[in-house]
């Protein structure tokens, strides 16, 4: 990342650095694969698995790709959540996420370990990045060593691991960065190209992290044009492998970019505001745990933690969950960057990018807590996310970098420790920790984890204070196995980092769970029903469960859905509680016009259904079963899948808040956007013959024609066709697809086709 030659040469002045230091690969790379081993393997066994959003939310998301791809499907479009959603388009799929679809591609169905050790594979892969990039710039293995560690198992990487698209693109930044300053150290269109499509995956990820990187990636481009001498031939010189990695990386990101940013358009989420993202701010108390890791008490379990935003901080107006806070990377490269950012070393040429680069994304990881996040709310892009903290990712990245170039200071003698500034550092660190345990009313347990890092900052001090007697060999092996140690008590598994993996039994493709055994008996689908689900108030990790086991569910886990839909039905980002069920009036109960035509058979709570639509009497559905986590209710008026009306209406206006027109008979008329055709006689039949996630065929049979209904959610990339002729797909109900079909025994033929729908629209605008 630095922007020096390949040659390890930095820009003369008092805090240059020799020629080259000693560089062992193969040693780095052995040692650093054994700390890898150590600190994953809790994950890499299977004893434990990645929690959270990571099985919530994108583990169903993968179950679906396998099963899909190996179904002959493409995968493209989920009929599992939302009543349909395009998962080609969505930022939380797998279809764009190499790691991931490779697993997908050669696993029907993947275990939580299988996810997990792709997850893993990429914090190797970033650490590895890391280590070629020390080697490139001449910088010792032992400082390698320390930063690669502390990259894979520090901070973000480390205690967000859950949210693995952003651990992803903080990975794939790793290695484009390591590509690109070899494509302009050595002026190679080649590594340019390879630089390109590693930027174009990490952009594929679709995410905040993604998007901050790019700034960074391109600030990389710029401190290479500004630093040293002969700026012109050095610009001359970079644009072929720009140019090659510009096209790659475009050649990677437009379709899924293009395809998300059509989404976001008819989605719930177009653009955040200032003080929407402002309640994701990374409060200024959390950079405590820079040097006291677990001092909140993060690791859990819930009940214990009391940093920002608990109440005991007041009313922070901050919307964090516990573990986005915590920046902990080990006790050693808190006192290296400290010792580093003492002198003027932190400001050398080959590091100043890097320095300012983390001071800049700790600044707009605070947000609100500094004037900066207005002006910064001007770039293009910003405004599309909505949590500065997710810039905790990538202080991790740069910090890590920086504390392992403070260890190649320190082996190559060229970083005094100052062992009474850092004494006097960790006191005042330790007596501001106990002052906060005092004053913010913190249960017991804090008591301990001020103690743990107590001992591992006074550990590390005494690494660094022995160091001009060690030989530097052995001085980097000491200063990686410290950190090791350091990361395995305070970063190892813990309530948000790892789960024991019979918490997720549900999600397992192959479960027993009565519950999905119970639905999987019951569920309907012939040549008119296929049968909905409602999963509500089952907790955090049955939101999704739908996409694993081919359920239908009419709500789902996922921030980003179709605006229509979360309108008329009330389908919240979140359906993990009873309470997280919203009834709007389109949607006033369980029993109502809109619950029928989407089909949906069977609710399953948490709890007693009229604790959750409490309109109904406790008797209004039968409750079929009853199970030790769920109440199994049937709705014995839904209706089926496809049917064929004699009539059709327009749909009203603000459908949403007004309702549907009393005594509507959804079988006699349906309402439609665009033209009504005129009523037809009574009577024909609807079949489905082939039912695909992206393609469906029905038949119809009718005297004079009429509305063909497919209640499936509505979106304009499915397309209907009558013996090859394309015909329009109206919106009906507000929700679902109609269709005019002629008399007669009539096939017709939806097909989601995605590209060329996509074309259409961008055609649409010119």
């Amino acid at each position: 990342m630095a922007a020096l030659s390949d040659r390890g040469r930095a820009s003369a002045g008092p805090a240059a650095a020799p020629e080259r230091a000693p560089f062992n690969l193969l040693l780095v790379l052995v040692l650093f694969a054994l700390a890898w081993s150590v600190l994953a393997a809790p994950w890499l066994s299977g004893a434990v698995t990645i929690p959270w959003d990571a099985k919530a939310h994108w583990y169903p998301h993968l179950g679906f790709a396998a099963r899909a791809l190996h179904g002959g499907d493409g995968a493209f479009w989920t009929p599992s959540i939302f009543a349909g959603s395009p998962e080609i388009a969505d930022p939380q799929s797998v279809l764009f996420s190499l790691p991931l679809l490779a697993v997908a591609a050669v696993d029907r169905a993947p275990s939580l370990a299988a996810m997990d050790r792709a997850v893993f594979a990429m914090l190797f892969a970033g650490g590895l990045a890391v280590i070629l990039i020390f080697r490139d710039r001449g910088w010792h293995w032992g400082g390698a060593l320390v930063a690669a560690i502390a990259f894979a198992f520090g901070a973000a990487a480390s205690w967000r691991i859950q949210h693995v698209n952003q651990v992803f693109s903080l990975c794939w930044w790793m290695v484009a960065a390591f590509l690109l300053a070899r494509a302009l150290d050595r002026g190679s269109w080649l590594y340019g190209l390879l630089a390109g499509l590693a930027a174009g995956l990490m952009v594929a990820g679709r995410d905040q992290v993604a998007f901050i990187l790019v700034y960074l990636l391109a600030g990389q481009v710029l401190a290479f044009w500004l630093t040293g001498t002969g700026r012109a031939s050095r610009f001359r010189r970079s644009l072929p492998p720009l140019a090659a990695g510009a096209a790659a990386g475009l050649a990677v990101i437009i379709v899924p970019v293009t395809l998300s940013a059509l989404w976001a358009e008819q989605s719930n989420r177009l653009a955040i505001d200032l003080e929407g993202a402002g309640r994701g701010s990374l409060h200024p108390a959390l950079f405590a745990s820079l040097a006291l890791g677990n001092l909140y008490g993060a690791a859990g379990p819930l009940a214990e933690y009391w940093g920002p935003p608990t109440p005991a901080w007041g009313d922070t107006g901050l919307f964090l969950a516990r573990n986005m806070g915590v920046l902990y990377a080990g006790a050693l490269p808190f006192l290296l960057v400290l010792t580093l950012c003492a002198g003027r070393a932190a400001w050398a040429a080959e590091i100043r990018y890097v320095t300012l680069a983390l001071a800049a994304t700790i600044v707009f990881a605070l947000g609100w807590y500094t004037p900066a996040l207005g002006a910064l709310w001007h770039l293009p892009g910003v405004s599309l996310f909505r949590r500065p903290a997710d810039a905790a990712f990538v202080i991790g990245g740069l910090y890590a970098v920086l504390a392992g170039y403070a260890a190649h200071r320190l082996l190559i003698r060229q970083l005094t420790v100052n062992r009474t500034l850092l004494g006097a550092v960790i006191v005042l660190v330790l007596a501001g920790g106990a002052a906060l345990i005092l004053t913010k009313g913190a249960p017991a347990s804090a008591w301990t984890y001020l103690a743990i890092a107590a001992a591992s900052l006074g550990l590390s001090l005494a690494v660094l204070a022995a160091a001009p007697r060690l030989a530097p060999g052995v001085l980097a092996a000491v200063l990686a196995g410290v950190l090791v140690i350091d990361l395995r008590v305070t970063n190892g598994p813990s309530e948000s980092t790892a789960l024991p993996p019979a918490t997720y039994d549900v999600l397992d493709p192959a479960t027993t769970n009565p519950t999905v055994a119970l639905i999987k008996g019951r569920q309907v689908r012939d040549e008119t029903r296929r049968d909905r689900v409602e999963l509500i108030g089952l907790g955090y990790f049955w939101q999704n469960a739908a996409m694993v086991h081919g359920f239908e569910d009419t709500l789902g886990f996922n921030p980003v859905r179709s605006a229509a839909y979360a309108g008329l039905v009330g389908a919240e980002d979140i359906a993990a509680l009873p309470s997280q069920r919203r009834f709007p009036p389109s949607f006033p109960s369980y029993r109502s016009p809109l619950a029928d035509i989407l089909g949906l058979r069977f609710i399953v709570t948490g709890v007693p259904i009229n604790e959750v639509d409490k309109t109904l009497p406790p008797d209004a559905f039968p409750l079929i079963a009853r199970t030790g986590e769920a109440y199994i209710y049937e709705n014995p008026r839904a209706m089926p899948r496809v049917w064929l009306a004699p009539a059709a209406a327009p749909t009203p206006e603000r459908l949403a808040e007004t309702g549907f027109p009393a005594g509507l008979d959804p079988r006699d008329t349906v309402l439609v956007e665009g033209p009504v055709p005129p009523r037809r006689a009574a009577g024909g039949t609807a079949r489905i013959r082939v039912y695909g996630d992206t393609e469906v065929v029905v038949e119809t049979d009718s005297a004079e024609g009429g509305m063909l209904v497919l209640a499936d959610a509505w979106h304009p990339w499915w397309v209907a066709r009558i013996e090859g002729r394309e015909i329009a797909i109206q919106r009906a109900f507000g929700l679902v697809r109609a269709v005019a079909v002629p008399p007669g025994k009539v096939t017709v033929r939806f097909t989601f086709e995605p590209f060329a729908g996509a074309l259409r629209q961008l055609a649409g605008r010119s």
